[in-house]
């Protein structure tokens, strides 16, 4: 997500950032006892508009873990601004203070956010998601269909004619001139959807027609150059997309909702884009070898982490996983926060709270717990007073600080709260024990249900 239709020229290019090293060998991954305490009640914080933070009960604040007071409540905010601003129909708001976002939901951004919902143990939450997004995708099947038929006879369609990712709440696509053809959406929100059906023995035939649906799409065009996570770069093959659409055909196929005929052409699809990937997507760089931001570019994105772990694309344990680790850190981090890419220049290129969370991930499934509670540190301390968290920060160390005035003149200040950044920091929390399990113990305790 993002508006990141840039205006003006190109970006303003920086020097390389310091970093560790690593080594190792290309390799994807082929599968995916403390005392409970309760906390000091903390004090109540306004949140504007003369509305006042409710203190939770001790019942509702049952701790596995003694918190930084300011880390526990970004963690508890998180969790109930979610709640409340997930909307009747199921769908997550990315932004609604910021002009640009507001009233819309993108596949991939709430994908992310349901699966954090669904770790914590907010199942109903995370279904309502899926619900949206089956509606979403049946509403598009009929187009679907052409794109495939298309495909197929080898006449394929427009960009133009290819599916959005980005919908008004009541399912429905809106043509105002938003670039949004992405692919990535379609296959995490299967991700999300299966992970979420096993971690709480839900069966997933609710969602089977739109998993269907989806994989079809995907099976037809993930070859296609589309606009990254970033609505940047149509032309390109980006490596996140492609771990992306890896993950969700490796869950379909995994779930038991294809027939034999579709689950072997999403079996195909998923052997040919891993091929793919290890054949183009790799650079060796002074880490070691790491994936690439897209095919014939050897730079770094900050999505790649998220094919370390949560999507498990990539095994963390390998030199490969090892040396995207390695180059994003190089790269990408200043001062603990992490940069979408080095040619960023939206809002003059700051640093990214929901990026952070996601190098947390990749470097806690690496074994790294201190690199990767200092991510969410760095993430958390990013909030306002009411415990919100931005889309991106300033903090004096923008890649292109002349761009940001334009894109302050254009939309005002970037957006906050986005409920993808919050969604991260609680799924990295709990990843790293500091936030609820999907049992109900942790830090909300049993009472901390909507």
């Amino acid at each position: 997500m993002a508006a990141e239709q840039t205006p003006g020229s190109a970006a303003t290019r920086v020097a390389p950032l310091a970093g560790d090293s690593g080594q190792g060998r290309p390799s994807l991954a082929r599968g995916s006892g403390q005392e409970t305490v309760p906390p000091r009640d903390p004090p109540h914080r306004d949140l504007g508009a003369g509305r006042r933070r409710r203190v939770p009960d001790e019942k509702e604040m049952v701790m596995t873990v003694h918190l930084p007071p300011d880390r526990a409540f970004v963690i508890e905010r998180s969790r109930s601004l979610i709640l409340q601003a997930q909307t009747d129909s199921g769908a997550y708001p990315a932004a609604e203070t910021f002009p640009a976002y507001r009233g819309f939901c993108w596949l991939r951004d709430g994908s992310f956010v349901a699966d954090a919902m669904s770790v914590i143990g907010e199942a109903a939450s995370a279904e309502a998601f899926f619900d949206w997004c089956a509606r979403v995708i049946r509403g598009q099947r009929p187009q679907i269909e052409r794109i495939v038929a298309a495909a197929q006879a080898g006449r394929p369609l427009p960009d133009s004619q290819m599916l959005a990712t980005r919908f008004r709440f009541d399912t429905s696509a809106v043509d105002d001139g938003w670039e949004n053809f992405q692919l990535d959406g379609y296959g995490t929100w299967i991700w999300a959807m299966v992970g979420h059906a096993r971690r709480h023995g839900v069966d997933p035939g609710r969602w089977g027609e739109a998993v269907e649906a989806s994989v079809d799409y995907l099976v037809s065009s993930w070859e296609r150059p589309c606009f990254d996570w970033w609505e940047e770069h149509s032309e390109a093959v980006h490596t996140a997309t492609l771990g992306s659409i890896l993950a969700g055909l490796r869950a379909a196929t995994g779930a038991g909702l294809l027939g034999a005929d579709r689950r072997a052409a999403a079996e195909r699809a998923a052997g040919s884009i891993e091929d793919l990937i290890w054949s183009r997507a790799v650079a060796e760089g002074p880490q070691g070898p790491h994936l690439v931001k897209w095919i014939g570019n050897e730079a770094v994105d900050g999505a790649l982490s998220a094919l370390v772990s949560p999507l498990a694309v990539v095994d963390p344990a390998s030199g490969l996983g090892r040396g995207t680790i390695a180059a994003v850190e190089a790269q990408l981090v200043v001062d603990g926060g992490v940069y979408r890419f080095r040619d960023d220049v939206f809002f003059g290129g700051g640093r990214w709270p929901l990026l952070t969370c996601f190098l947390g991930l990749a470097r806690l499934a690496g074994g790294d717990r201190s690199g990767a509670e200092a991510c969410l540190d760095w993430a958390v301390s990013q909030a306002g007073p009411d415990g919100d968290l931005p889309e991106q920060v300033d903090g004096g160390r923008l890649l292109a600080p002349d761009r940001r005035q334009e894109w302050l003149d254009r939309w005002g200040d970037a957006a906050c709260p986005l409920l993808w950044s919050h969604g991260m920091v609680l799924r990295l929390a709990a990843d790293l024990g500091l936030a609820p399990a999907a049992d109900g113990r942790g830090l909300l305790g049993e009472g901390g249900r909507r």
